[in-house]
């Protein structure tokens, strides 16, 4: 497996899936293969999704899994990203139908003497990752404060909005994801960076119950198939 982790095949496999991803990102923000958001229809839809879905995955998605590698390596520990095929495909699948079920892979690590502690911290950098880029395109969107119907608020919008609803998922107390292993390491960790998520979320990026109900289906979903997805 670790030969799997070697620089050029990560390269390989990070770009692989962050392209899967925005693909999938720019048909679900279009509604769909079969129900596509604006009047000329999905390519039309699509095309004016695709340079968002770019920037908004490959900052909230790609800087997310560097800086779990990141923090792994400064412990001491062999990390880096590996992608799912089967994963890759539920991504684009999902996406033709106007719902995102992400799961283009993981930062695998490898360490000798990882306690509970280095875990969480490790696992906990990747959704304060999302709270940097977050916080960064809040701020340009208040002082820029575009016109709500031009397509610079739609970009600054939507790569917040993705960033802390990657935030959100990642931190479900669901293993293999990061809130679970943010939980076991310190509850008062976890439940305050929950609570900051659902504030900024409250204020900023408000998402109806079921949109959260759905994600907890997900996680569940991820949970379960995990080992035969990675």
């Amino acid at each position: 497996m670790r030969e799997n982790l070697s620089s050029m095949i990560e390269i390989k496999n990070i770009l692989m899936s962050d392209i899967v991803l925005i693909i999938a990102m720019s048909l679900t923000l279009s509604g769909g293969i079969f129900g596509a958001s604006s009047e000329g229809g999905i390519l039309s839809s699509f095309l004016y999704f695709l340079p968002i879905a770019a920037l908004a995955v490959s900052l909230s998605f790609i800087l997310h899994e560097l800086m779990h590698k990141f923090v792994a390596q400064h412990y001491g520990a062999i990390a880096g990203f590996r992608s799912s095929m089967s994963g890759l495909l539920i991504t684009l699948a999902t996406g033709a139908f106007g719902f995102l079920l992400g799961i283009p892979g993981a930062t695998v690590i490898f360490a000798h003497s990882f306690n509970k502690k280095q875990y969480g911290i490790v696992s906990l950098a990747g959704p304060l990752t999302n709270f940097v880029v977050f916080g960064v395109f809040l701020a340009m969107l208040t002082i820029i404060n575009p016109p709500q119907s031009s397509y610079l608020f739609a970009v600054l919008y939507i790569t917040l909005f993705i960033s802390i609803i990657l935030a959100f998922f990642n931190m479900l107390p669901v293993f293999p994801l990061d809130g679970s292993k943010v939980l076991a390491w310190d509850k008062r960790v976890y439940f305050g960076t929950m609570a900051a998520i659902f504030l900024l979320m409250l204020f900023f990026t408000p998402i109806p119950i079921t949109t959260i109900i759905f994600m907890i289906i997900i996680a569940v979903f991820f949970s379960l198939f995990y080992k035969n997805l990675i």
